[in-house]
């Protein structure tokens, strides 16, 4: 793996068991619900410059993580409810990339984010915890990847890409 390809992934690339056992579920949700303390632990003493540091060259900026992670997550949340409310829901995929340079991202302090993502983790890993296993095999169809997620394997990914963010700014915050 280059240089390049380690910082882009630097825990890897999702890797989703081949079953998917209570015990990982547990991890995983306890991932997600412990998500927004350890954001603000790790940038409790953030200066300026900070948020403004990347984790490679073409990087988004602290900043502009914080921020993808609150976007991200709500989008998450949403297809969460959609899949155990529709059968099964075609969800609607968006830009990152464009997202992660509008105004709301760029001009505002990542605080507001952290605090946004402390709440919404907390109703999420209420949500996650009340999922029987029949729930669990609820789907959503993401239209840009032709695949269906089931909400198991999506929980997984979203403890995947709470980690790999959380990577993301240590890196950065060495730079």
């Amino acid at each position: 793996m280059s240089e390049i390809e380690h910082l882009k992934y630097p825990i890897g690339n999702f890797q989703k068991p081949e079953v998917i056992t209570a015990s990982h579920l547990m991890g995983w949700i306890k991932t997600l619900q412990n998500f927004p303390d350890q954001l603000r632990e790790l940038l409790a003493t953030a200066s300026e410059e900070t948020w403004s540091k990347t984790y490679r060259p073409e990087g988004w900026t602290i900043l502009q993580l914080v921020h993808h992670c609150a976007d991200s997550h709500m989008n998450a949340f949403i297809r969460f409810k959609l899949a155990l409310t529709e059968e099964p829901p075609t969800i609607k995929p968006y830009h990152e990339d464009r997202w992660a340079v509008m105004p709301d991202v760029i001009s505002v302090h990542a605080q507001v984010s952290i605090d946004l993502l402390e709440s919404l983790h907390a109703r999420w890993a209420v949500l996650l915890r009340s999922l029987h296993s029949d729930d669990l095999a609820h789907e959503y169809i993401h239209p840009e990847q032709g695949k269906r997620f089931n909400l198991a394997e999506a929980i997984g990914m979203y403890d995947w890409h709470c980690r790999h963010h959380l990577e993301h700014i240590k890196i950065a915050l060495k730079s």
